[in-house]
């Protein structure tokens, strides 16, 4: 008798569990059909990118995508719009910059270079002096002051082709650009040469942000194409180079005000518990920051739209966060997660779009194992759409302060295969998003977070 029970209630569970998901899987074919028809992420991501432009901490433009930003959400319908007010860094590239390689042969071999953000200038004449190649710190190190001092370091630090993750690579080379003017100012260094952090060859530089150790001098740093990089590595193994020569005028001014931007739906029966979703607002100078990272606020903004343009009133509270200041500071993050716990919100969830807007692939979660458990067990809910993988992973650096109060993390994991072809660089424009995959990464946000606000974790 019991084991007959116990098999009724199993069969019962079975069937709950089946109707359940198919219902979900209604209810995320209706969230698929409305972005795949409708979605104005595209639409939004033409203006940010062709009528603001870049949008670097402490300019007129980021303040422009602020109040554009603000009315998106709005026009989404957002409940509720406001801003966050937080200082950010306001660093200013100033005039192009040039530099050169001095050849043995009398000749001149002009390289493509860009400042590292928040990099010191040289001062109008530029500098110029001989060059040393290291390819780790630990060569650094062994050099010393005796080689390295009066010199200009190029640190050709190669991202690992062999790695199928690109952002595994970007992350292990990474530590030249962020932490290396530093390191080589250390031993008496003028100046910094960086390979730029690219899968492929090019010619554009890419930039990003270095962070000085005020313990040494803050020397000038720029990056370099991965084609120059290359050239140079060749040429001074075969004793062809005298020096190099190059000219940044950029500086770092004194802190100004700027905000995040906050959407919000209401929850009808916990709004007390917090459910995030955003990208940063702010982008590099360089180019119209499309990919980074003006895709991953628009997806953001979507999810609001697309939940109440299919009729769903969430139970939980749910924003859509555009961070400021992720490039060069995370001082939006660092006010988001002070706001929250000033205010003792609990935050149950919060998810990051901050790997471009290509094809959606899965999701990185971080929490603990039970609820990426959870998570998995509506993996066949997202394979028409294209999303397979929920592993354990990083989530992104704008919602990873939220781990401080006990939030469960993730990060939309796009194909990254051609991301850092783009990323940080000239290139990185609206001309190279693909509607189809920027909305693809969309639908998929909004139904994780759907599931997340229906069951919780």
């Amino acid at each position: 008798m019991i084991q007959k029970i116990i098999r009724v209630l199993f069969a019962t569970l079975f069937f709950l569990t089946a109707k359940a998901q198919e219902n979900d899987s209604i209810a995320i074919r209706q969230i698929a059909n409305e972005v795949l028809m409708n979605a104005k992420a595209y639409d939004n991501l033409r203006y940010l990118c062709k009528k603001i432009g870049p949008r670097l901490s402490g300019s007129a433009a980021a303040q422009k995508a602020v109040e554009a930003t603000a009315r998106m959400l709005k026009d989404a319908g957002a409940d509720t719009v406001y801003l966050q007010p937080c200082m950010v860094p306001h660093w200013v590239r100033g005039e192009k910059e040039t530099g050169y390689v001095q050849m043995a042969n009398g000749t001149k071999y002009n390289l493509n270079l860009c400042a590292l953000g928040n990099s010191e200038g040289t001062g109008p004449k530029g500098i110029s002096a001989g060059v040393v190649e290291v390819r780790s710190f630990a060569e650094l190190d062994q050099l010393g002051a005796k080689v390295i001092k009066g010199k200009i370091v190029f640190f050709n630090f190669i991202m690992n082709p062999t790695y199928i993750t690109t952002f595994k690579a970007y992350g292990e080379s990474g530590i030249a650009r962020g932490a290396g003017p530093s390191r080589a100012a250390k031993y008496g260094a003028i100046g910094v040469l960086v390979r730029s952090l690219a899968s492929n060859p090019d010619d554009f530089p890419h930039t990003g942000a270095t962070r000085y150790n005020d313990s040494f001098p803050k020397i000038p740093a720029v990056a370099i194409s991965t084609n120059n990089a290359d050239w140079l590595s060749a040429s001074l193994k075969r004793k062809m180079i005298l020096t190099v020569y190059f000219r940044n005028t950029s500086t770092m001014l004194k802190d100004v005000s700027s905000y995040n931007v906050v959407g919000e739906m209401r929850g009808t029966l916990l709004p007390q518990e917090i459910i995030t979703v955003g990208g940063h607002l702010d982008s590099w100078d360089l180019a119209e920051g499309a990919q980074d990272n003006g895709a991953g606020c628009v997806q953001s903004i979507e999810v609001l739209r697309v939940l109440k343009a299919t009729g769903t009133r969430p139970k939980r509270t749910i924003r859509a966060v555009m961070f400021m200041n992720e490039e060069n500071g995370g001082r939006g993050a660092d006010k988001y997660l002070e706001l929250a716990k000033l205010n003792n919100e609990h935050h149950v969830f919060a998810l990051e779009s901050d790997a471009g807007g290509f094809s959606p692939r899965g999701f990185s979660l971080e929490m603990p194992a039970e609820k990426i458990a959870k998570i998995q067990q509506w993996k066949n809910l997202f394979y028409e759409y294209g999303v397979y993988d929920f592993s354990s992973g990083g989530s992104g650096s704008d919602v990873g302060p939220l781990r401080a109060i006990g939030a469960a993390l993730a990060g939309l994991r796009p194909d990254g295969q051609r991301y850092f072809d783009i990323h940080h660089a000239g290139s990185d424009v609206f001309e190279n998003v693909s509607r189809r995959e920027l909305h693809l990464g969309a639908l998929n946000m909004a139904a994780l977070i759907y599931l997340v606000d229906k069951y919780g974790l």
